[in-house]
């Protein structure tokens, strides 16, 4: 089904060939990936890309802090088109007014500073880019992790909101050239099988062994004739789930006709791969061998066939009770050996939403198999979300809307809530199926410290709509025998002419900013002091750490505008202690600056040196150890929260993404790693001292001794900062993004 070849790979005579000699260079500057980032390019440096976007994308989530943080950092007016759309706290029910708040405040500021604003429900925000932003060898940005928009020939990149600043402010995106590889696609899929099958497999065969990690996707082959449009987006999106860095699809007739259905004939261009490029690796997905898949709780690659699962259903489903213990502490149980009926294993709730699952093709499919069918009266409910509402009008106008109706499911507004846990949630010990991106913990709405646990497991529309048409009996879409109707789509985009505001290019200084009493600025964040001494508020030794945890999703998305409130729910479902922790050590160093130094800082400091001396000069901080942390969405509020508490560093093995790495910089927390075979057998509330950290970070010190201070003992350990730009290296030291471009303007730069 899926291979894995971890060498250079060259396209000649339009397929690819290993072991070959050649300049690799040369070659990967022939691949889809480098013209467009060569074209992007504002430096021309040997190894590294310092990138300026076409567009960018925020929901309304993240673009208040975005634009709170470049208005605190001088911006004037918008300098590129940013796009501000409402998909996200559309519908959280909690906070009173603040989440219009917060679209009132997006309006405003897409006034004031020439941007354009989508209203809520109107479209979630990748539907709204492969509608109206996309363009065939355009480069986007956007503040969420599923930036993807390489089916239709643009590169999208997903980040956290201080790199979008650095874009508001004419700054550049800086990362190291990425390795390619390429996406050899063959053969057609079967009857039943979907995108979020093949997708689901993928993430199976390269999320464990980091094969694409912070790389570039290149999908090309002969198999590619024989997807659609929107069969290739639902794989697309969920290439964030392997960690890889962007993705980018050659391009072909079937995309010509997408840009001309929705009005932008002009921007398609033909991206085909070129004889004698190079890719660092490749791999080889057939089509025709691709099965129906599910993807257990709690990640997209913890995935087997329909079939293996449910011959071994209760057996697996013990491993997921397992890793729930394991994950929660044994704080709540999760209990899915009821699900187990006979040979059927029973599903609660099945969902069809979003940037992945709510697209034309899958609800015209999950319709046919739905068609003079029920989804019965029993507890199994299914729910259904179209993208966009030129999406929701098509489907209304196909009789593809009677036909779920009908069938029992409702039909939803365009949100993105049941992907991370602010819409459907299931009920305590609940097992819903979705087409969705993330099953991560938490993501669809536990609250573990208060007793509560649901599950979700990914699947495929077509399997989910097989799955209803069972009574909600877990069904491949692959064993039922149905018709798929050949629907033509018709894009009216009247829908958004009407309700859109653009005003990208025509910044209004006189516009006045509405502030809502919830929307606050950052405080105010300190310089990096000559040494650190760190507290361990939080020890994880969990393989993966994701930003779901390390910030919760669901309600506390209300209070994304409010630092202070938003930071108290850090570490919540994982480390609940933390933020008393932190918020601790946080008061301590601000009574130390005064000159009141405590014995905690003392004591620490005397183990080490000499105490009075050191304390002047010694900042105190918290510190999270964590064996991977920053899988997932791309949230700065993951960063940021620490830093709101006082948090100074991390410490891990490695970071699962480059994006939640570049976020602890941005917000001035050090980016500290270990070697892989330290053992890092600490524990919260144990200290580490690291002397001169102003100096080695400003001199470019890559390994830094250090110290760590248990009760038993003091023990030396080297810690790394790899890699550090000279802006990085300076933002760190001036304590943050903001302090950064503070500095810059009154310098006069």
């Amino acid at each position: 089904m899926i291979q894995l070849f971890n060498e250079g790979v060259w396209l000649v005579g339009g397929r690819p060939v290993a072991d070959m000699d050649g300049d690799k260079t040369a070659g990967r500057d022939k691949t889809i990936a480098y013209r467009i980032m060569n074209a992007h390019d504002k430096a021309g440096e040997e190894n590294k890309f310092r990138l300026k976007f076409d567009a960018m994308m925020s929901h309304d989530i993240t673009y208040v802090g975005i634009i709170q943080t470049a208005r605190a950092s001088g911006l004037k007016a918008f300098p590129l088109e940013y796009n501000l759309t409402n998909c996200h706290n559309s519908l959280c029910a909690v906070g009173g007014t603040i989440n219009e708040d917060d679209h009132v405040f997006g309006l405003s500021a897409a006034k004031k500073y020439g941007g354009n604003f989508v209203p809520t429900n109107l479209a979630v925000i990748h539907q709204y880019a492969r509608e109206a932003v996309v363009g065939c060898g355009k480069m986007v940005l956007g503040s969420d992790s599923h930036t993807r928009y390489g089916a239709l020939g643009t590169m999208g990149v997903g980040e956290g909101g201080p790199e979008l600043v650095k874009q508001l402010l004419n700054n550049t995106y800086d990362i190291d050239k990425p390795q390619v590889i390429l996406v050899w696609l063959e053969g057609a899929p079967r009857h039943g099988v979907g995108p979020h099958d093949v997708a689901i497999a993928m993430c199976k065969a390269v999320f464990q062994n980091g094969f694409v990690k912070n790389k570039v996707l290149e999908f090309a082959g002969p198999g590619l004739r024989n997807l659609s449009v929107d069969f290739r987006n639902g794989i697309d999106v969920m290439t964030t789930e392997t960690t890889c860095l962007s993705s980018i699809w050659a391009t072909d007739g079937k995309v010509a006709e997408y840009y001309a259905v929705h009005g932008m004939a002009d921007r398609y261009k033909c991206l085909q791969t070129e004889n004698g490029a190079y890719y660092d690796g490749m791999i080889k997905i057939d089509l025709s061998k691709v099965e129906c898949m599910i993807a257990l709780p709690f990640h997209p690659s913890n995935a087997y066939t329909i079939k293996e699962f449910k011959e071994n259903a209760a057996d697996i489903l013990a491993l997921v009770e397992k890793n729930a213990q394991e994950q929660f502490g044994g704080k709540v149980s999760l209990n899915l050996a009821d699900k187990v009926s006979g040979k059927d294993v029973m599903i609660d709730q099945g969902i069809i939403a979003g940037c992945a699952g709510g697209l034309f093709e899958n609800l015209c499919e999950a319709a046919d198999i739905l068609s003079g069918k029920s989804t019965g009266n029993g507890y199994f409910t299914l729910s259904t979300y179209p993208a966009s509402q030129p999406l929701m009008m098509e489907i209304v106008k196909n009789g593809v809307a009677a036909k779920l109706i009908e069938a029992g499911a409702l039909i939803k507004p365009a949100f993105c809530g049941p992907c991370f846990g602010a819409g459907d949630v299931p009920s305590n010990n609940g097992l819903s199926i979705r087409h969705t991106t993330r099953n991560f913990p938490n993501r669809e709405g536990s609250k573990p410290g208060q007793g509560q646990i649901s599950a979700v497991a990914l699947m495929d529309a077509r399997s989910i709509a097989a799955t209803a048409a069972s009574g909600g009996a877990l069904t491949a879409a692959s064993d039922v025998d149905y018709n798929v109707t050949k629907y033509e789509y018709h894009f009216d985009g009247e829908i958004y002419k009407k309700r859109v505001y653009i005003g990208f290019g025509k910044p209004d200084e006189k516009a006045e900013l509405k502030l809502g009493p919830n929307i606050t600025d950052w405080p105010k964040m300190t310089q990096m002091s000559d040494n650190m001494l760190l507290k361990l508020a939080a020890v994880i030794h969990d393989p993966v750490t994701t930003t779901d945890e390390l910030i919760p999703s669901g309600e506390t998305s209300s209070y994304r505008s409010n630092p202070l409130k938003l930071s108290e729910f850090a570490l919540s479902r994982r480390v609940p202690e933390y933020v008393g922790r932190s918020k601790d050590v946080q008061a301590q160093d601000r009574a130390r600056r005064n000159g009141d130094v405590s014995e905690e800082i003392k004591n620490a400091l005397s183990k080490v040196g000499d105490a009075a001396a050191l304390a002047k000069n010694t900042s105190y901080g918290s510190c999270v150890f964590a064996t991977k942390p920053g899988d997932g969405s791309a949230r700065e509020q993951a960063a940021s929260c620490q830093k709101v508490l006082g948090g100074d560093a991390n410490i891990c093995y490695e970071y699962a993404t480059k994006r939640y790495r570049s976020n602890c910089i941005n917000w001035g927390i050090v980016p500290f790693t270990i070697d892989k075979d330290t053992a890092f057998d600490y524990a919260e509330g144990d200290f580490v001292f690291v002397p001169g950290i102003r100096e080695k970070i400003r001199d470019g010190a890559e390994d830094i001794p250090a110290k760590v201070i248990t009760p038993a003992g003091v023990k030396d350990i080297t810690l790394h900062v790899k890699g550090l730009t000279e802006d990085e290296k300076t933002i760190l030291l001036e304590g943050c993004l903001m302090n950064y471009y503070a500095a810059q303007n009154k310098e006069g730069k």
